[in-house]
């Protein structure tokens, strides 16, 4: 296992000798092997590991996490930063969704880590089954090829160093070697989405085909090369489609051959732009269709607000993107 991980890492240039990575650590079994696994590399690659742990606050056991992984790291002579999500400086919409606000908030501390160690990468120690569970719940709410690829290698700042290896596998390493770890009593409860996924429907396609794990990640790996393919082409496409205005230093794109590409790739080609001009936007179908439709109807309105920050703008058959 050590050296399937070590091969993936290589071959995705995922760690680089010297650099200062930020390790999530929950104390759970995954970020507990990741964190003793990255200090095996430590030595050798001279790297210089941080350990981050949030205390969300919602478990009465909470702050025993906190205290747990705070061991962990300093038997490892690792240094150990913690919050608990109160004490950020960050103000979370309530969206309905406990996970989905954990999620932000952990990855706004994580990065608030990254910036004040200026770390060059954080390590998340998402799993092959962690990918498995994330493209079916992806399935299950209709989404596009990019969400169907799942979970990157490396993505920004982040990389995820496991996910070519199965929680098994890591279970049966932290037991062999007599390491603690804690277990999440979340894991078993099955309002939660991912764990239905998880306890049920992963056993039941285990028992239909023993090739079942296998077979899906070969499938997401072919997924994820037909997304960089199609990445690549709507990023030549906008070079085609776009100019750089230089009094205010945005790019428009021409509306008639835009409006004659095919629909996926016009989505592409917005999300492309909108990324390049660092513009936030909601990912969904109804957004870019609103896009789209006012290129259709740009010679009925010049104008249309988009975001609170930003607007749709028409200029000489070119559409822009102005920050207001």
């Amino acid at each position: 296992m050590l050296q399937t991980i070590e091969r993936f890492i290589q071959q995705h240039y995922l760690i680089s000798p010297e650099q200062t990575i930020v390790i999530g650590l929950s104390g759970g079994p995954d970020s507990i092997f990741l964190l003793h696994y990255l200090k095996q590399w430590q030595k050798k690659y001279k790297l210089t590991l941080i350990a981050a742990h949030l205390n969300h606050a919602w478990r009465p056991e909470a702050a025993d996490d906190a205290r747990f992984c705070q061991k962990a790291a300093d038997a490892l002579g690792i240094p150990f930063v913690s919050q608990t999500i109160a004490e950020l400086d960050i103000t979370i919409k309530d969206n309905g969704s406990k996970e989905a606000m954990g999620r932000t908030a952990r990855r706004h501390f994580l990065e608030k880590v990254a910036d004040r160690y200026e770390a060059d990468t954080i390590a998340l120690a998402h799993h092959k089954d962690d990918q498995e569970e994330t493209f079916f719940i992806r399935l299950l709410r209709g989404a596009s090829l990019t969400g169907l690829c799942g979970m990157w290698p490396q993505h920004g700042r982040y990389i995820r160093p496991l996910l070519p290896v199965s929680k098994e596998a890591i279970l049966q390493w932290l037991n062999e070697h007599n390491i603690a770890y804690l277990q999440d009593p979340t894991n078993a409860d099955d309002s939660f989405l991912r764990n239905r996924i998880r306890n049920h429907l992963m056993p039941l396609l285990r028992t239909i085909d023993d090739r079942a794990d296998q077979n899906i990640t070969k499938a997401i790996g072919h997924l994820q090369q037909a997304d960089q393919l199609l990445a690549k082409l709507a990023t030549y496409t906008f070079d085609q489609l776009a100019a750089l205005d230089a009094d205010t230093n945005t790019y428009g794109i021409d509306i008639a051959p835009f409006l004659h590409l095919d629909s996926a790739m016009q989505y592409r080609v917005l999300v492309h732009w909108l990324s390049k001009q660092k513009v936030p936007f909601p990912v969904s179908q109804g957004f870019f269709d609103e896009v789209i439709r006012f290129c259709k109807h740009a010679c009925c309105s010049k104008e249309h607000a988009i975001h609170q920050h930003w607007t749709l703008k028409t200029k000489e058959n070119r559409l822009y993107i102005i920050e207001q």
